[in-house]
């Protein structure tokens, strides 16, 4: 009976100090919050015990493959900043560009990416884009040589490519899925680019040097599916929060094996040309390639896959996404199709004539190419939501009180998300037609830097930006030069400018990008 009661007395003593801590901490922080003019958020969501109802409709708007757009529904019920607890966790959802600044470049060391090391961890490892600090920075300085412009404009390695990538295309106006050879494109021209040696999808999506395909054949997964899979499970274990570790299937395990067993092909070509002592930097082509001067830092097997996955990822996936929009948007505009391949005509001649060189500056030449870019990267951004946790107690600019102008207080832990597609489709910015695909929009009206953000801001601003749009325009212009229409094959009912995406780390159309493409006589 003693030692019950002391039992008792114990758990009643630690839950009191618990409570008392927590007392202290918020009587704590309303004191900093007055101290620095802060105001509570203008709104707060429902969100139920413990943030399990908002848990519940994040996690079905995401089986609906609807996440974003839901979290647009609630700015458009809510405003442009708005408090949701999500499992315990308070996070504050933001689409105000001051605030958007503040947590990318102004306050940007009173932010991290928090859990995401642990989240991501178990495909991704330790790289770019899940480490902080000095292991971020280190990563940030191997790769800045690989996106110089002398690497970037060089256009000869790309055209390999992008003449394969032709030849794969029905060119009689037979049904396809471009999208599917965007994505094969990308990580060919990724693993060139990066790594030094092609996988050559586009050449056998089914056999490659590598042993395991790019594409699932007889039942058996190839890198595509697994790599797709394991991202979309990353996005589930995010939206979890500190729960995130409940999400971890067999399934996802296998996925992740499969894609380190595809990149470690990479890592132990480049030990053994290491180790031949015939590595430098740049190589012998004159060509600096990343896996080569990161392999001349260190053999760590584990190392070299992680950084290689983290760049990959940003290589393959988010230039594919912006080809696959891009056509998307063409092959329902006729106009704009029209407009953007006279220009190139113009400029560079159709594929059968000799015309102007292409080259990283004359395609800058190409105000209309450039519309047409933006305009995909504002409504269907590659990466289109993003987020950072406060390390220690801050603030930011606006969202607080009853007009939402005062700055508000932000405690240490608190979670930061912004969604960069609900952002680019403000109709106090954007004007009313914010959701209509309309190129022209760019030559009347130029956006403030953080209304407008395809490639992140601050520090952790995209390194491959130029590579990106580089990539994405040859091959466009390629494109052009070679078909003379292009039509929509999605079947389907259409939905315009809104179209059905997975999103998982980046996002991609969830059916594909079907179109007919004629060729130019």
């Amino acid at each position: 009976m003693l030692s019950l009661l002391g039992t008792i007395v114990l758990v009643a003593v630690g839950i009191l100090l618990i409570a008392t801590r927590y007392v202290a901490r918020r009587v704590g922080h309303r004191r900093q919050a007055k101290a620095l003019s802060c105001k509570p958020p203008r709104a707060t969501v429902p969100a139920g015990f413990f943030g399990i109802d908002s848990f519940r409709d994040l996690k079905k708007a995401g089986k609906e493959k609807r996440f974003v757009g839901r979290i647009r529904e609630l700015h458009e019920q809510y405003g442009t900043t708005y408090l949701m607890n999500i499992l315990g966790t308070n996070c504050i959802f933001t689409i105000e560009p001051e605030n958007i600044k503040a947590v990318l470049a102004t306050q940007f060391t009173d932010f991290s990416f928090g859990r995401r090391h642990e989240v991501f961890g178990p495909l991704l490892g330790d790289g770019i884009f899940t480490l902080d600090g000095a292991g971020w920075s280190h990563s940030r300085g191997l790769l800045r040589p690989q996106f110089t412009r002398d690497q970037v404009a060089d256009l000869d390695q790309l055209d390999i490519h992008v003449q394969r990538l032709i030849h794969a295309m029905p060119m009689d106006g037979t049904p396809f899925d471009i999208q599917e050879l965007f994505f094969r494109l990308t990580l060919d021209s990724a693993t060139d680019f990066l790594f030094g040696e092609s996988v050559d999808s586009l050449v056998s999506a089914t056999n490659n040097q590598i042993g395991i395909s790019e594409k699932s054949v007889e039942g058996k997964r190839g890198f595509a599916d697994a790599f797709n899979y394991s991202q979309d499970v990353l996005a589930q274990r995010g939206r979890a929060q500190g729960f995130y570790w409940l999400i971890n299937p067999k399934e996802f395990r296998e996925a992740n094996k499969l894609v380190h067993q595809f990149v470690d092909y990479y890592v132990d070509k480049a030990i053994r040309y290491v180790e031949s002592g015939k590595a430098r930097v740049p190589n012998e082509q004159g060509r600096y390639v990343f896996l080569e001067a990161l392999a001349l830092q260190t053999k760590d097997r584990k190392a070299l896959r992680d950084q290689m996955l983290n760049i990959l990822l940003a290589g393959r996936d988010t230039t594919s996404s912006l080809l696959s929009s891009v056509f998307y948007f063409l092959a329902r505009n006729k106009r704009v199709w029209g407009t953007l391949r006279k220009e190139i005509v113009e400029r560079f001649g159709t594929d059968a004539e000799k015309g102007a060189d292409i080259n990283f500056h004359s395609m800058k030449d190409l105000p209309y190419l450039r519309y047409v870019v933006n305009e995909a990267l504002r409504l269907l951004p590659p990466v289109p939501a993003n987020g950072r946790t406060a390390i220690r107690d801050t603030t930011l600019p606006v969202g607080g009180g009853p007009d939402g102008r005062s700055p508000i207080f932000i405690p240490k832990g608190t979670v930061v998300r912004y969604v960069v597609w609900a952002l680019h489709t403000r109709r106090d910015i954007w004007g009313a037609d914010a959701d209509e695909f309309r190129p022209e929009r760019w030559a009347e009206f130029t956006p403030k830097g953080w209304e407008y953000l395809p490639f992140n801001g601050g520090p952790r601003i995209c390194l491959g930006q130029q590579y990106a749009l580089t990539e994405a325009s040859y091959v466009i212009i390629k494109l052009l030069q070679r078909f003379q229409a292009l039509e929509n094959a999605d079947s389907g009912p259409d939905r315009g400018s809104q179209p059905v995406m997975n999103h998982t780390l980046t996002q991609a159309h969830d059916k594909g990008v079907h179109v007919r493409l004629y060729t130019a006589n």
